[in-house]
């Protein structure tokens, strides 16, 4: 686990009162997401630079599209955000979990 990895998991394992609950490395067909809501359908990926080079945003985005198609919305935040402002970035996953199981209920 990357450190952005590690800062994100540290804060958002467990329970939040009013938040669906994330699992880290969570397996999805034959790929693994770095961050996975069921309750929201949610994938939140952490893209480091390596995510820039070569065929890897080609890899990436193949990837969001087959996860689009079963019904998963993919997020992808910067790792550079996310050392920057960990909480921010936890907070926002959390509302967005939240959000998007609210409107599913729907």
């Amino acid at each position: 686990m990357s450190l952005p990895e590690m800062l994100i998991w540290s804060r958002i394992r467990g329970r939040h009162e009013n938040f669906p609950r994330y699992k880290r490395n969570h397996p999805i067909g034959k790929y693994y997401a770095d961050f996975y809501c069921a309750k929201a359908m949610l994938v939140i990926e952490i893209d480091g630079a390596s995510h820039g080079q070569g065929d890897r945003p080609e890899q990436d985005d193949m990837r969001d599209e087959w996860m689009k198609s079963k019904g998963y919305e993919v997020i992808r935040i910067s790792a550079v955000d996310v050392l920057r402002e960990p909480d921010e970035v936890v907070q926002g996953m959390l509302n967005l979990a939240r959000d998007r199981v609210r409107d599913r209920l729907r």
